[in-house]
């Protein structure tokens, strides 16, 4: 299991997460909503040991993991998917791709032809363009390749922050299955989100933060609906404003 225990973390003095608790289980997709300024990238962030602590920890399979090393955390299986299609415009799709098992260590790294007819396998375009550079993809082709780029490594555990952003919504739902099929495998989901309606629909438990801080956490089977999760992020939206420029 993925925990975070009563974690607090922030930007030099400012404190951005309060106090923040939540789990994610293998085999699960977790949604995190929540509106900008949430905390949600700071949770991640942290989650991924991009931010220290400053009280708290995270832990991954029963080890205190929060204060490594991103290289650090993403060998002990634990990757992050950034916000903003996030891969190397410059190198073609093979070579992310490849890029993907550098946190592998050389004896467990699988052959290439494998993770090609994998991935190719997962999203055609990607191997229709397989030579090109990263550059040339679309906006939802690069979020499936900064996708692929995590999956590759056999993470037990994939945070991503908003891979829906900017995406046209008709490929929205083949992102998410992607995701969904990921936890058939066994893989643990943080999925962090603004929109509501369709990761909903995948998600096996959901989760809002409010300023820092979790306001809402139940199982799926225990939402009432879309507009019950809606309530919760107006609720979050109109408590007040903060002072502060939290991400």
């Amino acid at each position: 299991m993925l925990q975070v225990k009563d974690l607090s973390a922030g930007y030099g003095r400012m404190t951005v997460l309060r106090d923040v608790s939540l789990h994610v289980e293998p085999g699960q997709l977790s949604l995190l909503l929540g509106p900008n300024g949430a905390g949600k990238t700071t949770l991640l962030s942290t989650m991924a040991g991009l931010i220290k602590p400053q009280s708290g920890t995270v832990e991954a399979e029963n080890d205190v993991i929060s204060g490594w090393t991103p290289e650090r955390v993403a060998r002990h299986g634990v990757r992050l998917v950034m916000q903003g299609h996030r891969v190397f415009p410059e190198t073609s799709v093979e070579d992310n791709i490849r890029l993907g098992q550098i946190s592998v260590p050389r004896k467990q790294r699988r052959p290439e032809r494998e993770i090609f007819d994998e991935a190719f396998g997962v999203f055609d375009i990607l191997g229709q363009k397989r030579r090109q550079p990263a550059r040339d993809l679309s906006g939802g082709q690069q979020q499936m390749l900064a996708l692929v780029q995590a999956w590759v490594a056999r993470p037990k555990y994939m945070l991503c922050d908003e891979p829906s952003m900017g995406l046209a919504l008709s490929l929205v739902p083949e992102i998410l299955a992607f995701l969904k099929r990921r936890t058939a495998e066994g893989m643990g989901v943080l999925l962090v989100e603004q929109s509501i309606d369709q990761p909903l629909r995948f998600a096996d438990r959901v989760m809002v933060m409010r300023h820092g801080e979790i306001g809402f956490d139940r199982d799926i089977a225990d939402v009432e609906g879309v507009e019950q999760i809606t309530q919760q992020m107006l609720g979050q939206a109109s408590a007040g404003s903060s002072t502060n420029d939290v991400r």
